[in-house]
């Protein structure tokens, strides 16, 4: 064997040997080096639109981060989209199925558009509301939510669907009087103003307006306290202020004094007496 073959010889030799070392025959291999850690701002780079909607709309979203829901990325990770079971659980509107029905984009959460005719899987949530379309039933009770709150969080005006009593009447002058789950149950305060009761009960305030009594400087709200319809009694602020012969004579104050809203007007025609029938004639 020649020199240059000896030499080819030794060195696949020196070789194989330098391999087995490197592989556990010999002394441990060195560890590889590690993969490179994903950050936050790394998501962005090529999923521009999900960041951008969680900081403009992600509500409780925004308090996490992307690898919060999204563990790991594929190929690693066949499916890297979570369940919404993952996080949200011990709610009983968490045990609906189907949360993208509603919850279309899971970046923007409350951005809820709501499509059909919905009210179940509201009231796991707003169980009040229902309380008081049962115990004060209305037509407002047969609708579905979503007949008025076709937006998540959305509060439509009354004149939505109402006419306004009033030319100038608003969403907030409705309020006072009427609650939109409760409507027919009229509840108002001190500070309604008279032209809002005259949308409904016109004749009533034209008649008050024109009069020269004292009734007419107060507010209707003064009289018919707190609840609607309330017709309070005469004697609430004039106690007995006559003597009680003449009070057991005219028993009911409107026989003398006409109607609060039109008080003591005695100008009315007095009904014509009943004529008188002749007497028959004798027979001769």
């Amino acid at each position: 064997m020649n020199a240059v073959k000896r030499i080819r010889l030794f060195a696949v030799a020196g070789l194989t040997l330098a391999v087995s070392l490197c592989l556990g025959a010999g002394s441990p291999a060195k560890a590889a080096p590690n993969a490179p850690k994903l950050l936050q701002d790394d998501c962005v780079k090529c999923h521009v639109q999900p960041p951008a909607d969680v900081a403009s709309a992600g509500a409780g979203h925004k308090k996490i981060t992307c690898f919060d829901c999204h563990a790991s990325h594929r190929p690693a990770s066949k499916n890297n989209i979570p369940e919404c079971s993952q996080c949200h659980t011990g709610k009983k509107h968490y045990e609906l199925k189907g949360c993208l029905g509603c919850h279309k984009n899971p970046h923007t959460p409350l951005n809820i558009i709501l499509s059909g005719n919905i009210t179940d899987p509201c009231l796991t949530c707003h169980s009040p509301q229902i309380e008081q379309l049962k115990q004060f039933p209305s037509k407002h009770s047969k609708l579905y939510c979503s007949t008025c709150h076709n937006v998540h969080g959305k509060i439509p005006a009354c004149t939505q669907c109402h006419k306004p009593h009033y030319a100038e009447q608003t969403a907030g002058d409705c309020k006072k009087c009427h609650k939109a789950h409760q409507p027919k149950n009229v509840v108002y305060g001190k500070e309604v103003p008279n032209k809002e009761c005259g949308g409904c009960h016109k004749k009533a305030v034209d008649l008050l307006t024109a009069s020269t009594a004292k009734h007419k400087t107060l507010a209707c709200v003064y009289c018919h306290q707190d609840k609607h319809k309330m017709i309070p009694a005469c004697q609430t602020c004039h106690g007995t202020p006559h003597p009680a012969a003449m009070m057991a004579k005219f028993s009911k104050c409107g026989d003398c004094h006409s109607i609060a809203h039109d008080l003591n007007r005695w100008t009315a025609p007095a009904k014509a007496a009943a004529p008188v029938k002749a007497a028959p004639a004798k027979k001769k």
